[in-house]
């Protein structure tokens, strides 16, 4: 039970301290709707989309107005749509017919984003993930709310490079395809290795086939309440400071589990997980670089940031387990560069590059998130930038992704503006040497000696 001291705590997170859950995300099985019509499939997802999830938005609204608890977000995941529409689908323009669906079906149901426009890919690809894969650019430009994911990489099977080089051509022709818009598409595609079936946090959610018909996330945020409790801790040891960090977790993560088991019962769909990220605002007071900062560093991107890093998330984790028997999806600290106005203050005085970006990227929750680069960059190198992050995933067993967005028309040093949660970046030099040839090789990079764990 939540006792009246733990209420005021909470209460102060949420006025002053930017507590918000950020996400209710209903997961949403679409393999009851497989079939070879493709125009009986897309009535059918249509239809199971908006039966399944038509209270979704109000019930999260009331949740919100009635425990005085901000939620930010109301949002839908889906199957793995290369699965869904691999019997129906023979060209890459029925897929986007698929996109335009779910893109029609978010609108209804009031949602922001619907996630689940994936491919697992992590060994090799059928035609209907190729086909999936290279109606990206059209799907990304020609939706609005459709968030798109593709798994090319796991701790068992190792790195698919052919599908590493083809995404690397296929963020550069989304980026094309959106340029009037800052290339935005590009900041609702993200690559993964080792991507988790319950993330509730887009662009990267999908309703993994492990799940049951429907479920609920949630995804709980908090950045500026563990920036405060850091802030207390100045001069203080490293004990002090975990304990700190662990607690206030902790707490955060109570506030998730509520609202994730109310709606739960109000909707009539099992609980699935609490996911504990601190996923940053462009909100001054909102990022994860200042907790950095209040560590005692004078810039995130100085020496120390990675340890600084390694240790907030291990401390998030370790209160948040304590707080749900629950929590899943990514949980821990996320580094996105344009919704985050610390990353981006820290970029902008040359204290943080993308290398830097990527060392700490092997002890954060995802990886290099939301980060622009020039748009004349060549497909091939943001291949490797890809197969870079997934053998940190590969050879750690974590989550890694690449969200990364060539600007087309932008040079390093401008910015980019794509507003509300995305937030605006500046645009980041990438190393100019050629990574052509290795990327070229095709095949797979094969999985670490110590996956063999039977």
């Amino acid at each position: 039970m939540i006792n009246i001291y733990e209420v005021g705590e909470t209460n102060a997170m949420i006025e002053k301290e930017n507590l918000d859950v950020r996400t209710i995300t209903m997961g949403i099985s679409l393999l009851d709707c497989v079939h070879d019509d493709i125009d009986l499939m897309v009535d059918r997802i249509y239809d199971k989309i908006t039966s399944k999830a038509g209270t979704l938005v109000k019930t999260g609204e009331e949740i919100a107005k009635e425990y005085g608890i901000p939620i930010v977000n109301k949002r839908i995941s889906v199957t793995p749509i290369a699965l869904v529409g691999a019997s129906a689908c023979h060209t890459p323009e029925d897929f986007v017919r698929i996109a335009e669906t779910l893109d029609l079906a978010a609108k209804k149901v009031g949602v922001n984003f619907i996630g689940g426009y994936s491919a697992l890919v992590n060994k090799d690809m059928t035609a209907a993930d190729k086909m999936l894969i290279e109606s990206l650019p059209r799907a990304r430009s020609w939706t609005e709310r459709v968030c798109a994911s593709i798994n090319v990489g796991s701790s068992k099977t190792g790195i698919n490079m052919d599908a590493v080089r083809l995404m690397g051509d296929m963020i550069v022709r989304t980026a094309q395809a959106t340029e009037k818009e800052d290339s935005l598409g590009c900041a609702k595609l993200v690559v993964f290795c080792n991507a988790p079936d319950d993330n509730p946090f887009m662009a990267g959610a999908f309703h993994g086939v492990t799940e049951g018909d429907a479920v609920i996330n949630v995804g709980v945020s908090g950045p500026g309440v563990v920036k405060n409790a850091v802030a207390a801790t100045r001069g203080e040891s490293f004990e002090v400071l975990c304990e700190t960090v662990k607690k206030t977790a902790f707490k955060v993560t109570r506030v998730g589990q509520l609202v994730a088991k109310e709606a739960s019962k109000r909707l009539n769909v099992p609980f699935g997980i609490v996911d504990l990220s601190l996923a940053p605002t462009p909100a001054i007071g909102d990022s994860v670089a200042d907790i950095l900062c209040e560590m005692g560093l004078e810039a995130a991107g100085a020496p120390g940031t990675t340890a600084a890093l390694a240790l907030l998330n291990d401390q998030v984790k370790k209160g948040g387990v304590m707080a749900s028997s629950y929590v899943g999806g990514l949980s821990g600290a996320f580094i996105p560069v344009s919704e985050d106005q610390g990353m981006i203050d820290a970029v902008g005085k040359g204290a943080l590059t993308l290398e830097k970006l990527e060392a700490m990227t092997c002890v954060c929750s995802v990886g290099l998130d939301m980060i622009a680069i020039p748009g004349d960059t060549p497909p091939e190198t943001i291949s490797g930038i890809i197969a870079d992050e997934m053998a940190i995933g590969a050879v750690n067993f974590k989550t890694t992704a690449v969200r990364i967005i060539p600007a087309i028309g932008k040079k390093e040093g401008d910015t980019v503006e794509f507003g509300g949660l995305l937030g605006h970046a500046p645009v980041m030099r990438v190393n100019p040497f050629s990574c052509k040839e290795f990327v070229d090789r095709g095949g797979r990079i094969p999985a670490p000696i110590h996956s063999f764990k039977n």
